[in-house]
């Protein structure tokens, strides 16, 4: 197991826990680390008020967790791991999401701890809820700015690398995949007749995912670079390939994304490649009217709440909605002319 923190770093406990999740829960290695810079904040914060110092990131870097034993673990409380947040929510200006990302990877290993381990008898964790998530809308691209993204892209005629870029744009706003699920397709999870792919989700979870004809064609467009002489000693089976002739990377494809954002004058409206996923998903629902549910399977969702985002109604449907009925044209018939209408409304003494 790799991770960007060293095991060797936290505590025994943690490392357990990282352990377990990755070989017997089968979470994905991004999933663990992620869990592993969130607990590794807890308890250098933990550690700072255990000792009366400040939570300041100086401190921080000082804060030595290899020695955190199982007496240190049962001195916490619900109203230190209160006092965590409200450390975070505050001093660190985190959001709903990154708090209730933190929440997780706190209840997780403590969960661990009682029910797996049965070290304490009582969670300290187990009763706090989940901040409350903002209500936002997603943010995604009109028709207009996706064609207009797509054509950024195919009118680069100075890249060398056009029709892997248009390819994974392509992807993104068709069929509203993950990055890491883009950046992780290899060239054995495309079916033969460029009907569907392979992709892997969260949770190290396999799903299908179904090519459209815009799909496809550039997909074949890509294909004839991917196999011509110049990649025909690239050692990896990835289907999009870097400059370094290694498979690419997250920060590439968002890198690629701006720049294609940027080109087509999108950049001001802060969009990234997950606004791409919301797009696709956007649009099938609005445009494509597809069921919720199928949306579900697509977007591979776990829950149906998550997909029920992507119900919003354009300010257009609802106008339009509003028009259709049946009594909208039912005018009211004027006796001579119309007298201009007044409504006076009495103050309040």
């Amino acid at each position: 197991m790799a991770f960007s923190i060293p095991l060797s770093t936290m505590p025994p406990t943690v490392r357990e826990f990282a352990s377990y999740k990755v070989t017997i829960q089968g979470c994905s290695e991004k999933t663990v680390d992620q869990y592993l810079h969130d607990l590794r904040m807890f308890f250098r914060y933990m550690v700072c008020q255990r000792q009366g110092l400040e939570p300041t990131e100086e401190n921080f870097e000082k804060a030595v967790l290899t020695g955190l034993d199982h007496a240190f673990m049962a001195s916490i409380t619900t109203s230190d791991i209160y006092e965590f947040f409200m450390y975070i929510s505050n001093d660190r200006e985190n959001r709903w999401c990154a708090r209730a990302r933190k929440l997780s990877a706190v209840k997780a290993f403590f969960k661990f701890l009682v029910h797996k381990k049965h070290l304490f008898e009582v969670d300290p964790s187990a009763n706090i809820e989940s901040p409350k998530r903002k209500q936002s809308l997603p943010k995604f691209l009109s028709i207009d700015e996706s064609r207009a993204l797509l054509d950024a892209v195919a009118n680069d005629m100075d890249s060398a690398f056009r029709e892997r870029d248009y390819c994974i744009v392509t992807l993104f706003l068709n069929c509203g995949m993950r990055l890491s699920e883009l950046v992780g397709i290899s060239l054995n999870d495309l079916d033969s007749e460029l009907r569907s792919l392979r992709v892997i989700g969260k949770g190290s979870k396999e799903r299908i995912v179904y090519l459209n004809d815009a799909c496809r064609d550039a997909i074949l467009a890509y294909m004839e670079i991917r196999r011509s002489p110049k990649y025909a000693n690239v050692q990896t089976n990835a289907l999009f390939i870097s400059k370094q002739y290694k498979r690419i990377s997250d920060k590439t494809v968002q890198w690629v994304v701006y720049k294609y954002l940027k080109l087509a004058g999108l950049d001001y409206k802060h969009y990234s490649t997950h606004k791409l996923r919301h797009t696709a998903a956007t649009l099938m629902y609005q445009t494509g009217q597809v069921d919720i549910r199928v949306l579900k399977e697509i977007l591979g969702h776990e829950q149906l709440n998550t997909t029920q985002i992507y119900t919003h109604v354009s300010n257009a449907g609802m106008e339009s909605a509003i028009n259709a009925n049946p009594l909208a044209n039912v005018a009211f018939k004027r006796r001579g002319r119309m007298k201009k209408l007044t409504v006076e409304v009495e103050k309040e003494e």
